[in-house]
């Protein structure tokens, strides 16, 4: 018998989904079918097949020959860019499936979805489309007898996984770059979150991509790790745990290297001066980018590094703001505190800020598990009297949980912020110009933000981390040209 929350899913979800692999653009159902959750009440709401050795090469062998027959690398690029466009605007059209869908497979808010996961996958699709006949080769300066150029060409197939934490948006920063360049694309979503991949695929095919040139696999690491060492794929780019970077990156030393990009994880640094102009603006920034989502965001804002001048004032207003949070199923307007993905991430959250408590961490807000009726929600927690060592601080926790450390001096905050293995991304709040200059320069991360927390949506500026973030960029220019390959050229006449 369904449950009054399963006959509000099952109505919200208007109409069929696509259960299965889309290979050469059929839906393909091979594999064993494992249960599909919701991460706001626990319930299994779909089934989704986990592709074995022989799926995913015949994925990987549709795209192969996809790239070399239908047309898709040499046609005009102004041509692919008009497909592309086209693509963007189904996406558009078809908001609120797409919108349903992703709000109940995953910890994305609906109105957060209609409202911004969607528009803003549409515009990264016309954003990237636009440079698909933009980026050439150059002219060389050689001897008068000679004519050197370089001349650019996609790989062919591109792997791409994406995570689970923003399905639409990171399917869409992998595969759209991929295919302005000319290239197929296989592309693995999270097992976890599997499905508006293929309805994005769909989409694709239906604005006039060519069947196999973009293909959906589904299935945890196994499928994962057969899909980037086949030797038809010619460009690997991930996102997500340090974990599995590592496992890639080893994978493809034990059987062939080839290009690939790797963006892992983040423990984000907020530092705060004395002389900020707006300590509402900087507790807003703070708020939202750790609370976000739960927490569930690589560039999560997990580390708030305040002077001790204004750390009093400046707390008390992010945790009045974290207060407001109200967790709820995903599919509910009153949701303003996203569910943890699933039961293991949560406890493993807890765990985290347990052990951060026994070793001598103060819990000014949050630290624990909130008691529903389904799912799993934490929540929003601030934790002081930790130590740049403490696992706490060091290590991503992807959940609702802000560390505070205060400072006294200048270089004593940029020491801080760089301590750790990670450097994806940092902020400032300062009125000091000089200041600013000084930590974009000092700042060890692939990123500074000055005066604000969160990434352009213009799309225009590359994300990438140093250190052990990852290596590589999304987004910009440089992710089009991370996908594509010079070919040197020099044409003798003397002889």
């Amino acid at each position: 018998m369904l449950t009054a929350c399963d006959t509000e899913v099952r109505d919200l979800l208007v109409g069929d989904f696509a259960q299965g692999h889309l290979i050469d653009g059929r839906v393909v159902c091979g594999g064993d079918r494992r249960p599909v959750s919701r991460p706001s009440d626990g319930q299994r709401y779909a089934e989704v097949p986990f592709a074995d050795a022989q799926v995913v090469d015949r994925a990987v062998e549709s795209a192969g020959k996809a790239f070399k027959t239908s047309g898709w690398a040499t046609m005009p690029p102004r041509m692919r860019a008009a497909i592309l466009r086209r693509w963007a605007d189904l996406v558009e059209v078809k908001t609120e499936p797409l919108a349903r869908l992703e709000c109940v497979g995953s910890t994305r808010p609906l109105e957060d979805v209609r409202t911004r996961d969607i528009p803003t996958s549409a515009d990264c699709l016309r954003f990237f489309a636009e440079f698909a006949d933009k980026l050439g080769g150059d002219v060389a300066a050689t001897k008068s007898e000679t004519f050197g150029f370089t001349v650019t060409e996609p790989y062919g197939v591109v792997a791409a996984i994406s995570p689970w934490n923003y399905p639409l948006q990171m399917a869409c920063w992998k595969v759209g770059p991929a295919l302005a360049a000319g290239n197929a694309v296989v592309l693995k979503p999270s097992e976890l979150t599997p499905f508006t991949a293929v309805m994005l695929a769909q989409l694709a095919i239906e604005a006039g991509v060519p069947p196999g040139i973009f293909n959906v696999v589904h299935g945890d690491g196994s499928a994962g790790r057969r899909l980037v060492t086949n030797d038809l794929v010619s460009k690997v780019t991930f996102t997500g745990s340090n974990r599995t970077g590592a496992l890639i990156t080893a994978a493809l030393a034990e059987t062939g290297l080839k290009p690939h990009t790797l963006e892992l994880g983040g423990k984000s640094p907020v530092v705060v001066f004395e002389d900020c102009y707006d300590l509402e603006k900087a507790a807003q920034c703070v708020s939202h980018g750790i609370f976000n989502n739960a927490g569930q965001v690589c560039v999560a804002a997990s580390r708030l590094l305040v002077h001790k001048s204004i750390a009093d004032r400046l707390v008390e207003r992010v945790i009045a703001l974290a207060r407001l949070r109200r967790p709820d199923r995903t599919w509910s307007p009153r949701c303003s505190l996203s569910p943890i993905i699933n039961e293991s991430e949560a406890q493993r959250i807890s765990r985290a800020v347990d052990d951060a408590i026994k070793q001598g961490a103060s819990v000014l807000a949050g630290g624990r598990m909130l008691e529903t009726s389904g799912g799993s929600f934490y929540e929003p927690t601030v934790l002081c009297d930790v130590s740049d060592t403490s696992h706490i601080v060091r290590e991503e926790i992807f959940g609702p949980v802000l560390t505070l450390q205060v400072f006294t001096h200048e270089q004593e905050a940029f020491d801080c912020a760089n301590s750790g293995r990670y450097g994806l991304n940092a902020a400032i709040f300062t009125s000091d110009l000089g200041r600013a200059l000084r930590a974009v320069r000092q700042l060890e991360s692939g990123t500074v933000w000055v005066n604000h927390y969160a990434r352009s949506a213009d799309f225009n500026l590359p994300t990438g981390g140093f250190k052990s973030s990852g290596y590589g960029k999304d987004l910009g220019k440089e992710v089009v040209e991370q996908n594509l390959r010079s070919k040197s050229v020099l044409i003798a006449w003397d002889a």
